[in-house]
């Protein structure tokens, strides 16, 4: 009876049985989105940092993503309960935040962020984990609850634009985004003690989560999708790093200013990611499976970086390219919702149930740790490349990932087979 209800009765239903799971996961993500969107062009015209000093500073967070997952995971799932771990780690994490709204020179803003990226990276798997182990149908459930963070994306934005505009604190003495970040972070660890009590699942018979998350790899679809994920996942920072300077500099053109830039971004691609996650991904899932889910979201990649390069080259002469690029952010429900955090979900599904959250810290390590880390020097190297005189060529800068994510799309439809239902439920028990 479970599946024949509507994504709307889903979505709704799931909030109204775990509100704590929602609030959870719209505070976590509001975290990330305050300081995320806006940061990069602050730091490139306030304090004059170019694309290799915005990658050591985006950087931090995928490289805290690559060592410290694991080790996170492996207290979950063997010795604290996930969420007195989520409450310890944003206690910090706020304090830090704080700390960075205070720093102007970019070796001590590096180093702070790597000290806040070493408590914040832990609570992305840890998040994800408290979800599935307290839904009942993560599959077509989960989606409904993940969709929170999206939402707090797009406030926590929609208040950046609004300070701005309101209190001018593009001119404080201090850096606006960090202090705010640094509150809701605050906030979140108090949000997180009444979260539902997650424990070590008491089953386990290997001491070392995290040693058995990697036998996932054995099999050769896993290793597949696990490759794909972190290749498209060095993608991933060019739209996070560059599209604010890109509409930044383009949408002059149209009258796009900074300080409205931040709700018109997230209002967009977060509004579209909104709808994807919460109303086709549990409709559109157990129909179509993994496979073609996920190939619908990487070919939404190329799209929108292709619209990219077009809007570069024409926003001069043609400044209806610069709206269709805008427009095109709305190709991020897509890009995201069915190739991620299907990609959560995905791991979810196949890992023993005595390691989920490691598991879910072995994707974070492909996404969010080794591809992004790339991606975020990736981003900063191409961007520097292509200047010359100040002036970025965008329509350069963008076409390099449209040809990559081409290929990783290629890859997946010829390489990736999903197993059928019944079997991979019996691998995950």
């Amino acid at each position: 009876m479970q599946r024949r209800e509507s994504a709307f009765v889903i979505a709704f239903r799931v909030l109204f049985e775990r509100p704590t799971l929602a609030v959870m996961m719209f505070l976590q993500y509001a975290i990330w989105g305050t300081w995320s969107v806006a940061l990069a062009g602050y730091l490139e015209k306030k304090l004059g940092f170019t694309g290799l000093g915005l990658a050591f500073i985006y950087n931090a967070l995928p490289l805290m993503n690559l060592i410290v997952p694991f080790t996170a995971g492996q207290v979950a799932d063997r010795f604290m309960p996930a969420q007195r771990a989520l409450t310890l780690f944003h206690l910090l994490g706020g304090v830090l935040l704080i700390a960075l709204a205070f720093q102007r020179e970019l070796m001590p803003m590096t180093l702070l962020m790597l000290g806040y990226a070493f408590f914040y990276a832990p609570t992305l798997a840890l998040s994800n984990s408290v979800a599935f182990r307290n839904l009942k149908d993560p599959e077509i459930e989960f989606g409904p609850i993940r969709v929170w963070g999206t939402i707090g994306w797009i406030v926590a934005n929609t208040m950046v634009s609004l300070v701005r505009a309101i209190f001018d604190s593009l001119q404080w003495s201090f850096i606006d985004v960090f202090a705010l970040a640094g509150g809701i972070s605050l906030l979140t660890a108090l949000a997180c003690l009444r979260l539902p009590h997650t424990p070590p699942v008491k089953e386990a018979t290997d001491p070392l989560a995290f040693t058995k998350a990697f036998s996932l790899l054995r099999d050769p679809n896993y290793r597949v999708f696990f490759i794909i994920a972190l290749i498209v996942a060095t993608e991933l920072p060019l739209y996070y790093v560059l599209t604010f300077p890109f509409l930044q500099s383009a949408g002059s053109v149209v009258g796009i200013t900074p300080a409205s830039l931040p709700l018109i971004q997230s209002v967009i691609a977060q509004g579209a990611e909104i709808f994807t996650i919460a109303f086709m991904l549990p409709a559109v899932l157990p129909i179509w499976g993994v496979r073609k889910t996920m190939l619908l979201g990487i070919f939404a990649w190329p799209a929108r970086y292709a619209v990219f390069a077009l809007a570069w080259a024409f926003h001069q002469t043609a400044p209806w390219t610069v709206w269709l690029a805008v427009a095109s952010l709305a190709l991020h429900g897509f890009c995201y919702v069915f190739f991620f955090v299907v990609a959560f979900i995905y791991t979810d599904m196949v890992a023993p149930r005595d390691v989920r959250s490691s598991a879910q810290a072995l994707i974070n390590v492909a996404v969010l740790g080794v591809g992004m880390l790339i991606g975020g020097f990736f981003a900063g190297w191409l961007k520097d490349f292509f200047t010359q005189d100040g002036v970025t060529n965008y329509t350069m800068v963008f076409l390099v990932p449209t040809v990559i994510t081409i290929m990783a799309w290629l890859a997946f439809a010829a390489l990736f087979r999903e197993k059928p239902a019944g079997e991979t439920a019996s691998q995950a028990n």
